[in-house]
């Protein structure tokens, strides 16, 4: 399949591990001119150091850009803490959740909507999460996040459809980074010590209570959906939340 990607201009937020980095070498295999942003720099990507949670840095950051064909923001953290039940946690544990997963999105589609509508055709992708979906009690301020990111995608859709931009999100389930096991080892902490386990063990015992598929799934598949949905062979696709997950979220 020939995705005619090749020139095409991509920002990549949260371009620096994961998923995020595996989207950006998607597209950098594709031809693509990829320049990511992030808190700390990627070897070997055109990479600008910053904020997402600044309207500021990412409005900078958009302004650097001469044109833009397609911008992802692949950012998520969650609150450190164990939330089951939610008053574990404190009001004040939800701030900074809310900000970097929810208004670092909307501050990069606020900041890249103008270069977007001029050229008349486009993409912005987002990433969710199953938690999102389902009222994840794990981790209730990253679940209520990744909630309002799709419901803001949504939104998104609607208004950029009349200029020619199409908004989706990408919906992971059990995938193995650095947030995945900041979610085992918050978890860990409200055990007692003869009941904890290993990450590896706590892993594919979770795979397979909530994975019809029974596996991980794996960021280069991200990004080979990111590189399809901003081609056009995805050209009538907007609005839709897609799930690689295993399975794990199923709509009746």
């Amino acid at each position: 399949m020939q995705l005619n990607l090749a020139g095409q201009s991509v920002a990549v937020f949260g371009s620096s591990n994961g998923i995020g980095r595996a989207i950006a070498e998607g597209f950098v295999a594709e031809g693509c001119r990829v320049r990511g942003f992030d808190r700390v720099e990627q070897t070997g990507l055109d990479t600008t150091a910053g904020d997402v949670t600044s309207y500021a840095q990412v409005k900078a950051f958009a302004a650097t850009f001469a044109a833009i064909d397609h911008v992802v923001f692949s950012v998520g953290v969650g609150s450190g803490k164990f939330g089951f039940p939610f008053w574990n946690l404190e009001p004040g544990d939800w701030a900074r959740v809310l900000e970097i997963n929810l208004i670092g999105a909307v501050n990069a589609a606020q900041a890249f909507a103008p270069g977007l509508m001029a050229r008349g055709r486009g993409s912005i992708l987002l990433l969710a999460s199953v938690a999102g979906q389902m009222g994840s009690q794990t981790d209730p301020p990253y679940s209520a996040a990744k909630a309002g990111l799709i419901n803001f995608m949504q939104c998104a859709a609607k208004d950029f459809a009349p200029h020619g931009v199409r908004v989706n999100a990408l919906s992971p389930g059990m995938v193995q980074t650095g947030l995945n096991e900041a979610v085992w080892a918050a978890g860990q902490t409200k055990l007692p010590e003869a009941q904890r386990r290993s990450y590896a063990e706590w892993a594919e015992e979770k795979i397979r209570k909530v994975s019809p598929l029974g596996r991980w799934q794996t960021p280069p598949e991200f990004a080979a959906m990111a590189v399809f949905l901003a081609s056009d062979h995805a050209k009538n696709i907007t609005g839709q939340t897609l799930n690689i997950d295993g399975g794990q979220i199923m709509h009746s």
